[in-house]
C-alpha cells in the first residue's frame, strides 16, 4: 500500500509541476502580437485575374491592386487614414472607423486590467499594437472596370456618419448609430449599430435600398482578424487557448498553427465563428436557418501575420425600387456562462474546461449557486469543499479506517521486514497474509488522493477559465481568487496542514520514502505559492477536513480495539 501511495503522490507532484509551469508562462510571458516570418495567404480562389470568381474568400493585397481587394485597413499602410467615431455605452468605450464602419478599438469598462490598474479598462479589440478586428462587408456579383467596390461596400468603403461622437445617455436603454454608403448604381447601404444597456451583444444590421434600375446581387462576409499568438512555450503549451473557433452543431477549435497548415472551407447552417482568448472573446452569430461557408485565411502584413476566420453568406438580391434588411449579431465581451448560453446554442463552450468539462461545469454551477446565496466566491469554495467531503464521507471513512489498521499493525509489519530481510518473496507473502488476517485493504489509503486529484484539476480549470471569478475577492489580504496569494500566507498554511496530515498516516517502511514524504509538504508549498489563491484555499480547507475526519476515525478505532 505504501508503494501505491508513494506513486500516487509522485504522480500528483508531477501534474502540479506541469500546471505550475504553464501557469507561470501564462502570467509572466507576454504573448507576441505578431511574428517576424510572414505567411502566404491561403486563398481558395484560383488566379489573380479571377479574385472573386465563385465568390471565394477575399484575396490578399498585392502590388498594383485597387483598394477593392484590400481585406482590412490595418494591412494597407498606404491608405489614407479616415476619421473614427467615438462611442461610449455603459459597458463599452470604442472607436468605429469610417472606412468599413468596423470597430477598430474597444475597451471593456467593467473589466479593469488588474486590481492595481483598476482605472484602466481591459482593451479587447485593437489595431495599434496588435490586430483584432471584427469586420462585415459585401462583394457584388458584377464589376465596374474590374472593381467590385463601386457596387457594394467593401472593407475599404468609406461610410458617412451623422457625428463623430455618440454616448448612451442616462436613463436610455438603447443607442443606435447609423453609417451610410452609396454605390455608383444608386444603391444606399445603411449599417446600423444597435447597443443595449448592460449587454455585450451588438446588433449590426444592414438596410439595403435599391434606388437604381437593376437588381443588386451580392454576398455578405463577416470575419474576425487576429494577430498571431503562439500557444507553445518550449516543451509546454499555455493553459488557456488563444485562437479561432466555430460551431456547426459541435464546438470546433481552429488554432493559428492549424490555419497555416490547411485552409478551412465548409458549409454551416446556423452556428457561429469566434476568436477566443483568456476570459474574453468575440463572435459573429448566424441565425438558425442561415447557411454560410465558414472559411479561414492567413494574411501577410508588412510586420507579422493576421489570421482570419469568417462566414460567407448566400446571394442576397434586392430588386429595383425595393429594400431589404439584413440582421447580424456580434458578441464582444467576457465569457459569462449563464449569459452567453441563452444567446446562441454552444456559445457557452467558449469557456473551455477541456477534458475536465464533465466535472468542471457542475462544479462551476454549484459554486455559482452558492455564491448567489453568500455573495463571496471564497466562501463558496469553502462550502463546496465541505459538500464534496460530505458526499465522499463514507468512502473516505473506509480509507481512514484502513490506515488506522495499518498504524496498529505497524510493529508486526516491521518485524516481518526484519525477519525476511533477505527473502523479499517470503516477506511479501507474509505481509499479504497479515493484511488478509487483519482485513486490511492495501489500497484503501490511496482513495482520498484518487478522489481529490480530479476535483482539484477540475477546480483549477474553473478558476483559470471562468471570468466570473476574475478579480473576485475573498477576505482580508486575498482580493483576487484567480491569482496567487500576494503574502504567501495561504500556501504556508496549506503546507502545514499537509505536514500534519502526513504525520497521521502510517509511517512508510522505507526510510527513503519517509524522507520524501517529509519533503513533500515543502515541495507542495513552493509550487502552490504561485497557484490561484482560490485553488490553494480549496486544498487547505480539504486538508483541514481530512485531518479532522482521519483523527476522529483513528481515535474511534483505537478505542474500539
Amino acid at each position: 500500500m505504501e508503494n501505491q501511495r508513494f506513486l500516487l503522490y509522485t504522480a500528483l507532484a508531477l501534474v502540479l509541476y506541469l500546471i505550475w509551469t504553464s501557469w507561470q508562462q501564462e502570467n509572466e510571458i507576454t504573448q507576441s502580437p505578431g511574428v517576424t516570418e510572414t505567411a502566404q495567404m491561403n486563398n481558395p480562389v484560383a488566379g489573380q485575374s479571377e479574385l472573386y470568381q465563385n465568390f471565394g474568400v477575399p484575396a490578399p493585397i498585392e502590388q498594383g491592386q485597387s483598394e477593392a481587394y484590400v481585406p482590412a485597413k490595418s494591412i494597407a499602410k498606404s491608405v489614407a487614414a479616415t476619421p473614427r467615431v467615438i462611442v461610449q455605452t455603459d459597458v463599452y468605450q470604442m472607436e468605429i472607423d469610417l472606412r468599413g464602419a468596423d470597430i477598430h478599438h474597444l475597451e471593456l469598462l467593467d473589466y479593469p486590467v488588474s486590481l492595481d490598474q483598476d482605472s484602466q479598462p481591459m482593451i479587447l479589440l485593437d489595431d495599434r499594437k496588435k490586430t483584432y478586428i471584427p469586420q462585415s462587408f459585401f462583394v457584388h456579383a458584377k464589376r465596374v472596370n474590374n472593381d467590385v467596390s463601386k457596387l457594394a461596400p467593401s472593407p475599404m468603403a468609406v461610410f458617412q456618419a451623422g457625428k463623430l461622437k455618440y454616448e448612451m445617455a442616462d436613463g436610455v436603454d438603447e443607442l443606435v448609430i447609423p453609417f451610410t454608403w452609396r454605390s455608383e448604381n444608386d444603391v444606399v447601404v445603411t449599417k446600423n449599430y444597435r447597443f443595449t444597456r448592460g449587454s455585450y451583444l451588438i446588433n449590426v444590421d444592414y438596410t439595403i435600398e435599391n434606388q437604381g434600375n437593376s437588381v443588386w446581387s451580392a454576398v455578405q462576409y463577416r470575419q474576425i482578424r487576429h494577430s498571431y499568438a503562439s500557444q507553445d512555450m518550449g516543451f509546454f503549451k499555455l493553459p488557456t487557448y488563444t485562437g479561432a473557433a466555430y460551431f456547426d452543431d459541435k464546438y470546433q477549435k481552429l488554432s493559428f498553427d492549424d490555419m497555416q497548415e490547411e485552409t478551412l472551407g465548409k458549409t454551416v447552417n446556423g452556428g457561429w465563428i469566434a476568436m477566443l482568448q483568456h476570459y474574453f472573446f468575440s463572435a459573429w452569430l448566424a441565425e438558425d436557418l442561415e447557411s454560410n461557408v465558414v472559411y479561414s485565411q492567413v494574411a501577410k502584413k508588412e510586420v507579422g501575420t493576421d489570421f482570419i476566420i469568417g462566414a460567407r453568406s448566400e446571394f442576397i438580391q434586392v430588386a429595383p425600387g425595393q429594400d431589404r434588411e439584413i440582421k447580424n449579431r456580434l458578441y464582444v465581451g467576457p465569457k459569462l456562462q449563464k449569459v452567453i448560453e441563452d444567446i446562441h446554442p454552444g456559445l457557452e463552450l467558449t469557456t473551455d474546461y477541456g477534458m475536465f468539462t464533465p466535472i468542471s461545469k457542475p462544479l462551476f454551477w454549484l459554486l455559482d449557486f452558492i455564491n448567489n446565496l453568500v455573495h463571496n466566491w471564497g466562501l463558496s469554495i469553502i462550502l463546496v469543499t465541505l459538500l464534496i467531503k460530505i458526499l465522499f464521507y463514507r468512502l473516505s471513512a473506509t480509507s481512514y479506517k484502513s490506515m488506522a489498521k495499518m498504524r496498529k499493525v505497524q510493529p508486526r509489519f516491521q518485524a516481518l521486514r526484519e525477519r525476511y530481510a533477505d527473502d523479499k518473496q517470503k516477506m511479501n507473502q507474509a505481509v499479504m497474509e497479515l493484511y488478509k488476517n487483519e482485513k486490511i485493504n492495501p489500497l484503501g489509503g490511496c482513495l482520498p488522493i484518487l478522489i481529490q486529484m480530479p476535483v482539484f484539476l477540475s477546480l483549477y480549470w474553473v478558476l483559470i477559465e471562468s471570468v466570473e471569478l476574475r478579480q473576485a475577492p475573498f477576505m482580508f489580504w486575498i482580493q483576487d481568487l484567480s491569482i496567487k496569494d500576494p503574502t504567501y500566507i495561504l500556501p504556508l498554511l496549506m503546507g502545514v496542514s499537509m505536514f500534519i496530515q502526513f504525520k497521521l498516516n502510517p509511517k512508510p517502511p522505507d526510510p527513503m520514502q519517509e524522507k520524501i514524504f517529509m519533503i513533500m509538504p515543502v515541495f507542495m508549498t513552493v509550487f502552490m505559492a504561485t497557484f490561484p489563491a482560490g485553488l490553494v484555499l480549496y486544498w487547505f480547507v480539504n486538508n483541514l477536513l481530512s485531518i479532522s475526519q482521519q483523527w476522529m476515525i483513528t481515535r474511534q478505532y483505537e478505542k474500539a480495539s
